[in-house]
């Protein structure tokens, strides 16, 4: 099992025929991903790396099914692009551009309540399962097949903490990295929650960063409900200039192991955290 994407899960490219669109989108067909054509407007009817283009994600949604997004535009139109998707029907749009105006994503979180549409992003490195369904700009071989999920806000420790969870003998179910911009989709608690509910999933990396309070509603959410699996956590930042005191590293840290999280101080233990966490469960 997983969450968010699997192998049947079928992927359209939002900015399909651009550089970074079709850089990627060659990277995410090459993984095995099933990705079944993209959208560049005024492009519609052509082939792009052996795919069909389309003018519109409608257009594209009714002809593919298509029902994951990835969107590989420039900022100024990230948000229509968003907004586009959900309006077709899209139950998954994973956002990588980054630099979108915070007025922008406001919107955007606004038209998004009530619709049946998750957003992941923006400004992330996307979501992968491991094996069999990439829809982002991680590099996929890094991610070996397993049953420990990880969430993150930083995009390279994602990768970081997928390394170390292989080299410690075990492997990944869904790795997702939520983004770090003031307003994106999906948070910490809502990724966790969807890992909690996940059967493929025994286990959890939590990464954050300074700032904000997504970690501690994560890790208080976490607590209320029983611990049902474990997390290792790890917040990046532990040398920055101490801002306000209830969002600094420290801070953050003590709340997470107040609420039954292992956390480790550096991106370096975080595999060797879960392979002693994970072993005590198999006892």
């Amino acid at each position: 099992m997983s969450i968010l994407v699997n192998k049947d899960s079928r992927i359209l490219v939002q900015g399909f025929t651009g550089t970074e669109g079709t850089f990627h989108a060659s990277q995410m067909i090459e993984y095995g991903t099933n990705l079944v054509g993209g959208v560049t407007p005024g492009k519609g009817g052509n082939k792009h790396l052996e795919k069909p283009v389309f003018n519109t994600v409608a257009d594209c949604v009714k002809a593919t099914g298509a029902d994951v997004s990835i969107i590989f535009v420039p900022p100024s139109f990230a948000a229509d692009a968003v907004m586009e998707a959900a309006e077709a029907g899209v139950r998954l749009v994973v956002c990588i551009t980054e630099g979108i105006p915070v007025q922008d994503m406001v919107k955007v979180k606004n038209y998004l309540q009530g619709k049946n549409t998750r957003l992941v992003g923006p400004n992330c490195p996307g979501v992968i399962t491991a094996g069999e369904c990439k829809v982002g700009i991680m590099p996929g071989f890094v991610f070996k097949q397993g049953r420990i999920g990880i969430v993150s806000k930083s995009g390279t420790l994602t990768y970081e903490a997928a390394d170390q969870v292989a080299k410690a003998g075990l492997g990944i179910s869904t790795a997702v990295g939520i983004g770090g911009d003031p307003i994106i989709g999906t948070t910490t608690k809502e990724a966790i929650e969807l890992f909690m509910n996940d059967p493929g999933t025994e286990a959890i990396v939590m990464i954050g960063e300074i700032g904000g309070g997504m970690e501690a509603e994560a890790a208080r959410w976490i607590k209320e409900t029983g611990n049902k699996k474990p997390v290792v956590g790890f917040i990046a930042g532990q040398t920055a200039p101490p801002g306000r005191r209830d969002d600094t590293a420290a801070a953050k840290m003590k709340i997470m192991e107040e609420c039954g999280i292992y956390v480790v101080k550096s991106p370096a233990d975080i595999g060797k955290q879960m392979a002693q966490t994970f072993k005590s469960l198999k006892v």
